[in-house]
């Protein structure tokens, strides 16, 4: 008997490797499925939720995510080895907390609410890697399927949330071994992240799960995504944030 997906995709996180082809009898037939697979990943593995990823192509466009598994979250100077990573892309990213608990409900929190129970932000590395030996060229469905592509979040400090933050166009440098790999106007293509965030709280809590002030909360790139050829330490720095750094080995 083949495999689940959800049960190939979690042993392909644990033990570092990736699927070849995807038998179309196993590709997520929609959104329902592919979320589905997310939390059933983390329960094969035994992880907790630790956080969540969330983004949008643009400032107007649908939003998608994806729990984080407690064990990708990683302290920010954390040192990780490159070939547990296939790809490995580097992405930064702001980071929200709240203050305050969303109980699971049936009744949508509304976007005033949501907002009004930010605490606080941090920056963010993201590790995009993929389960999927065709990556990028991989159905889109299966991609939500595997967490959106996650394989690490490393978490600079957090400090209290200002609402005239610089969400949309903030200050950054973003560096590999003191080169900066930023191509492009830094930008976040959902436009101000905070729009994501409702999306969040009601994905989740519709499901029966609560968002706590643990949970990290990260909202896309700013920088695009720089893959590194070589060992060496990838450094973010926010204007007006603590700054955040990940060694590779």
């Amino acid at each position: 008997m083949t495999p689940s997906l959800s049960q190939r995709l979690a042993d392909a996180r644990r033990d570092h490797f990736t699927l070849d082809v995807l038998a179309a009898d196993q590709t997520p037939a929609d959104g329902v499925a592919a979320y589905a697979i997310q939390h059933e990943i983390l329960r094969v593995n035994g992880a907790q939720i630790g956080g969540w990823k969330i983004g949008a192509k643009s400032d107007s466009g649908p939003i998608q995510g994806a729990p984080l598994p407690d064990t990708d979250l990683h302290a920010d100077g954390a040192r990780l080895p490159r070939d547990v990573f296939t790809p490995l892309g580097l992405e930064l990213e702001i980071a929200f907390r709240f203050a305050r608990r969303f109980e699971p409900s049936s009744t949508p929190y509304s976007e005033a609410d949501v907002h009004a129970g930010i605490g606080s932000i941090g920056a963010t590395i993201e590790i995009v890697a993929s389960r999927y030996a065709g990556w990028p060229n991989v159905d889109k469905l299966a991609q939500l399927a595997d967490l959106q592509n996650h394989g690490a979040l490393i978490v600079g400090e957090f400090t209290p949330y200002r609402d005239d933050f610089a969400f949309v166009a903030p200050s950054l440098r973003f560096s590999f071994d003191g080169h900066d790999v930023v191509k492009a106007t830094p930008a976040n293509p959902a436009g101000d992240p905070r729009r994501l965030l409702a999306w969040l709280v009601n994905h989740a809590t519709s499901r029966g799960i609560a968002v706590t002030p643990e949970m990290v909360v990260t909202t896309g790139s700013y920088t695009g995504m720089f893959f590194p050829k070589h060992a060496g330490t990838a450094s973010g720095r926010i204007e007006g944030l603590a700054p955040v750094s990940v060694t590779l080995y």
